[in-house]
């Protein structure tokens, strides 16, 4: 009988005993308190001009670095939360996947600057005078930048599930929740952490565009790193930019310290006998383990209510449901009626929406966004192929060794995490010394913004095959290209599909910020349709956004109907490991 993975392993562990652990742990705990509470008083103070204002002074960048991490911890709460919730729906039906994954697909391609459009105006109004409004604004922009890589890899991973572990859940006859939690986020921990921390770094890429708001005429600045940044790039105060890019890398390696690494090492618990259950040494979860007060709290607190939520509560459910089956009908008869409702108001919305681009857009509008969305369409391509012709083979390479994976993996990361768009006025300074056409261009910034998702998934793909099928390989004597063929390619095409799918996504998103690239009083721009929508956006042209986002929905869904999912098909039916 195979054994199930479960989350009832500890996070922390430990002996009951006083440690000297403990008061860095409280003060750390408090600390961290009294500052959120202090963050989320000014998030929900009234929005008065003076606390827009984004001073230079390097004194005020802790607290802007403070204010936009802990955005991105919200955002990214949010995410997991999106994640766990589209994903299990997308991977159990395939009727729910025929219609969630495309809308996956356009969700994550439409750019931030096009949620933005939608979302600042409809926040502020929920909102009125008030800086919750922005702020939520901002961290919903922050989430389309994060979510959908994590939800394409749970979704991935539990497809991927082994059919023996599957059969396993139903003989332990587990409910649909406990096998949630005791099967499928065991299953997908590993890659999700990876994906996370390249979520990590597209919410720092669009930072400065969640906090520094110029949109449909408006100029808004909110308090963090990222407004702080782009006012220091608008006055041209270098030292100021420099400041910003350290204070950034700093916070980015202290998340890795302090966040990261002791989530991969306590994700190592439910390894599945491959390269990835290597351990990660992380001295802040042993300290954590070692700490009395969390050790009581977990004996007292989170042990229990686990045990309560997990075992007892759906034994309940299941009982009462059991006794009372008229409820599932119940059930389903107001699920599809909230389902009509819906679908009723948006058709309605959406009648609306094309009437207005009836009367206000052209017969040559459509034609030039159609052209543009070609355009773009294929600089998308040709980057998602530049980057997996560079980085599946150093994948497999980075992949097949899992110590170097270790060492290797903070520097991934800081890489993933960092911001492409702030080496891109250096490379556009390059194109125009040596006269390359920003169409060319574009294509490298897209590959610079969007090849840690590749990187990312390849590696964790060739970490996961079995040790078992790799001894095989060696037994057999297979050559490299035996072994690729054979062994490596069958596991790794499903998450490069998944690394390829979102690749292409971002570098929808990052369009906007490719196809329009300025240094100082100089702007490079070529046809596309990400050019297009930042101009229609920066001039609040409301039937021009809408065309260039319908555009983009259109073309995303047809590419991914003819390649994307056919790819992951493919491989999911011809390429699957049964282990």
């Amino acid at each position: 009988m195979p054994r199930l993975p479960t989350l009832s392993r500890p996070f922390f562990r430990g002996r009951a005993t006083f440690s000297v652990y403990d008061a860095p742990v409280l003060l750390g705990v408090f600390g961290l308190v009294y500052a959120l509470a202090h963050v989320g008083r000014s998030m929900t103070a009234p929005a008065v001009p003076e606390s827009l204002e984004i001073s230079l002074g390097l004194e005020h960048v802790p607290y802007y670095l403070f204010r936009s991490t802990v955005r991105m911890f919200i955002a990214f709460g949010a995410s997991l939360a999106f994640t766990f919730t589209y994903g299990s729906m997308a991977a159990h039906s395939r009727k729910a996947e025929r219609i969630l994954m495309p809308l996956l697909d356009v969700l994550q391609s439409v750019p931030v600057l096009g949620f933005l459009s939608v979302t600042v105006t409809a926040f502020m109004s929920l909102f009125p005078g008030s800086m919750l409004g922005m702020e939520l604004a901002a961290i919903f922009a922050i989430f389309t930048s994060q979510a959908w890589n994590m939800a394409y890899s749970f979704f991935q991973s539990v497809r991927a599930i082994p059919r023996d572990l599957q059969e396993g859940a139903k003989i332990y006859r587990l409910t649909p929740f406990q096998r949630f939690v005791r099967l499928e986020i065991p299953f997908a921990t590993n890659g999700l952490v990876w994906n996370s921390m390249v979520s990590f770094g597209g919410g720092w890429f669009f930072l400065a565009a969640s906090e520094a708001i110029t949109v449909l005429g408006k100029d808004i600045r909110l308090p963090g790193i990222g407004s702080y940044l782009a006012t220091a790039v608008e006055a041209g105060d270098f030292n100021a930019i420099g400041t910003a890019i350290a204070a950034m890398l700093v916070v980015i390696v202290g998340l890795d310290v302090l966040f990261f690494r002791p989530l991969l090492d306590w994700a190592q618990k439910f390894g599945t006998g491959s390269a990835m259950d290597e351990e990660y040494d992380s001295l802040v979860l042993t300290a954590l383990r070692r700490s009395r007060v969390l050790t009581l709290f977990q004996d007292r607190v989170s042990a229990p209510l686990t045990h309560f939520f997990v075992n007892r509560l759906p034994s309940l459910l299941q009982g009462r449901a059991t006794r009372t089956p008229a409820s599932s009908k119940i059930w389903a008869a107001t699920g599809w009626v909230t389902a009509a409702c819906a679908g009723i108001a948006a058709l309605l919305l959406s009648w609306h929406g094309a009437s207005a681009l009836v009367r206000e857009i052209t017969p040559g509008d459509i034609q030039e966004v159609l052209l543009a969305g070609l355009m773009t369409l294929g600089r998308v391509l040709a980057s998602v192929a530049l980057a997996s012709i560079v980085w599946v083979p150093i994948g497999t390479y980075v992949g097949l060794r899992p110590r170097l994976a270790r060492r290797l993996r903070p520097i991934i990361q800081l890489g993933a995490a960092f911001p492409a768009n702030l080496v891109f006025p250096l490379l556009v300074f390059v194109f125009i010394q040596a006269g390359v056409d920003i169409g060319l261009g574009s294509i490298l910034l897209m590959v610079l913004a969007t090849q840690w998702y590749i990187l990312f998934n390849v590696i964790v793909g060739t970490m996961s095959i079995p040790e078992d099928l790799r001894e095989v390989g060696r037994v057999l004597r297979l050559n490299r290209r035996q072994r690729f063929r054979n062994i490596i390619l069958p596991v790794v095409l499903p998450y490069w599909v998944t690394g390829a799918i979102t690749a292409a996504g971002g570098a929808w998103n990052v369009s906007i910020v490719a196809e329009i690239a300025g240094l100082g009083d100089k702007t490079l721009t070529c046809f596309g349709l990400g050019s297009y929508m930042t101009h229609a956006t920066i001039k609040g042209d409301w039937p021009g956004i809408i065309l260039s986002i319908v555009t983009m929905s259109l073309f995303v869904v047809a590419t991914n109907r003819l390649l994307w999912r056919r790819l992951y098909v493919y491989a999911e039916e011809n390429l699957r490991l049964e282990t």
